[in-house]
């Protein structure tokens, strides 16, 4: 078997992904069916017709991002992805808190959404005349993506591909029956104005539009199992990114034309939850609003199967650091993938759904929302401080990459991300609809996990040096043996410069701490 030998236990199926593999992973994570259903009517509730531009502001902000991010994963092959980029930038301590916040993160991401499962599903049940309760359905999904992360990781891009194909399917049809007709009062753009984008409603759709965005830059994760990742990772990230931006951005700006500039926003205070549904039954028909709920469901399977795989990466790279127990880095003889970790992430999310369910909680307002708004400021201040990491880290290596790249990128998406933190903290309550107290525990268990971690390194420092050394150091390519020490060339007192494409030098152990 490739990547196996008789005393070498098999590892990831490396060469696997294309950059149309990877790119499916990332925007089935972000369920844009879901979030267009789901999520976008109250943009326009709060911001009117200007909430297109809310969407593009966060692809652009996201995008800056992601000039620095890909740039460092030329140089770092980890597959811990935030946490190593942001030890590699600002040092051990920093890095193993981010691990912990990355877990809280996609953990939280994925978990809650289950409850999203279950309410979606009893919906669309509602919708032809069943009655199906919520948690047989969240129970069995939970079974479901467990095969799904338990079967190689080519078979998931193939089920994403498909999934992802025929929920973005819906809404180009939406969008195709809306043009095609011309709208409720004929197409306009005049809602991309200034006068219709700086209201005050502005920062509310901004926070509504970071949150579609989430999971984008998983990306780095599948680094391992890319093919060609030099290339694979960053276009990747690219397309995902600019394909969410410029998708969700049309398709908002279709449904106001749909009901029409002067009626939109009220239309959307009298039913959010049926103004997609409303919309696809004037422009295409009956049937196609029974397609979309079936669709909904499907595209909540698949953000549920593309977290669960980042998930168990993250879990396969802690594991392999020796910050997790080792059993959780066993790779699955013949499917190649993180079987245990995933096992663990099933017993994990099924432990909070029952938990959540033996509390008489609701699916959608407790189990999805509570459980997902800690994810997703994680996984915001994860970008943040990985931000902050290029250019701490181009400082102190030798490379040959720009300084756009390396420092006026980074540093912009840095004060960009701050705002957009800022912005999702202070309109949390459109996130949880919850009170001040639940509010502020959701909020401050980022913050906590995080200083848990700066506790947990400190510890592993004093107890388990060892592995405190090696955290986030540079792997050797799989299948291949650590490189041995050569003796040095009469060349070799000037240091050879970094080139794009090759990786990064370890840090030094004055750097790591």
């Amino acid at each position: 078997m490739p990547g196996t030998t008789p005393d070498r236990p098999p590892g990831l199926r490396t060469g696997t992904l294309t950059t149309s593999d990877i790119t499916f992973f990332v925007v089935s994570a972000a369920a844009p069916l879901t979030v267009m259903a789901g999520v976008a009517p109250v943009a326009i509730l709060l911001g009117g017709i200007g909430a297109p531009v809310g969407y593009l502001l966060a692809g652009l902000t996201l995008t800056v991002f992601a000039v620095g991010f890909t740039t460092m994963s030329r140089h770092v092959r980890s597959g811990g992805a935030f946490y190593a980029y942001i030890t590699r930038g600002l040092g051990v301590p920093l890095g193993l808190a981010a691990a912990l916040v990355a877990m809280l993160g996609y953990n939280g991401m994925e978990i809650g959404v289950y409850g999203l499962l279950g309410s979606a599903t009893s919906d669309t049940a509602a919708a032809f005349g069943l009655d199906v309760p919520w948690l047989p359905v969240s129970l069995a999904g939970l079974l479901l993506i467990w095969y799904g992360g338990y079967r190689s990781i080519d078979f998931g891009a193939k089920v994403l591909g498909v999934l992802l194909v025929a929920e973005t399917g819906i809404l180009v049809l939406l969008a195709g029956g809306v043009l095609l007709d011309g709208g409720a009062d004929g197409l306009s753009v005049a809602g991309l104005a200034p006068a219709h984008v700086l209201t005050g409603g502005t920062a509310a759709v901004l926070a509504c539009a970071f949150a579609a965005f989430t999971g984008f830059e998983s990306t780095v994760i599948y680094r391992r199992e890319a093919r060609d990742p030099d290339r694979t990772v960053p276009r990747a990230t690219y397309l995902a990114v600019a394909f969410l931006g410029l998708f969700y951005a049309f398709v908002v700006w279709t449904v106001i034309q749909a009901f029409g500039e002067d009626e939109v926003v009220r239309a959307a205070a009298d039913d959010p939850g049926g103004l997609f549904f409303a919309a696809i039954t004037t422009y295409v028909g009956a049937w196609a609003a029974d397609l979309m709920h079936v669709l909904i469901v499907t595209s909540v399977l698949a953000s549920l199967l593309a977290f669960h795989n980042a998930i168990n990466r993250y879990t396969l790279a802690l594991a392999e650091e020796g910050v997790l127990p080792e059993a959780l880095g066993r790779i699955h003889p013949r499917h190649r993938s993180p079987y245990l970790a995933g096992a663990a992430q099933t017993v994990l999310g099924a432990v909070v759904v029952l938990a959540f369910a033996l509390a008489g909680a609701d699916p959608y307002q407790q189990l999805l929302l509570w459980v997902n708004t800690p994810g997703m400021l994680g996984l915001m201040f994860l970008q943040l401080l990985a931000a902050l990491a290029v250019p701490c880290f181009f400082r102190r290596i030798p490379h040959q990459e720009g300084v756009w790249r390396t420092l006026v990128a980074p540093i912009a998406a840095f004060v960009l991300l701050a705002a957009a933190i800022v912005l999702v903290t202070a309109n949390i309550e459109l996130f949880t609809a919850a009170s001040t107290t639940v509010n502020t525990v959701l909020v401050a268990l980022v913050p906590a996990v995080f200083v848990l971690g700066l506790l947990l390194a400190r510890r592993l420092r004093r107890t388990r040096p060892e592995v405190y050394a090696r955290f986030a150091a540079e792997p050797a390519p799989q299948g291949e043996e650590p490189p041995c020490p050569q003796p040095p060339t009469s060349s070799s007192s000037t240091p050879a410069s970094v080139t794009p494409g090759s990786p990064a030098t370890p840090l030094s152990p004055s750097v790591a701490d």
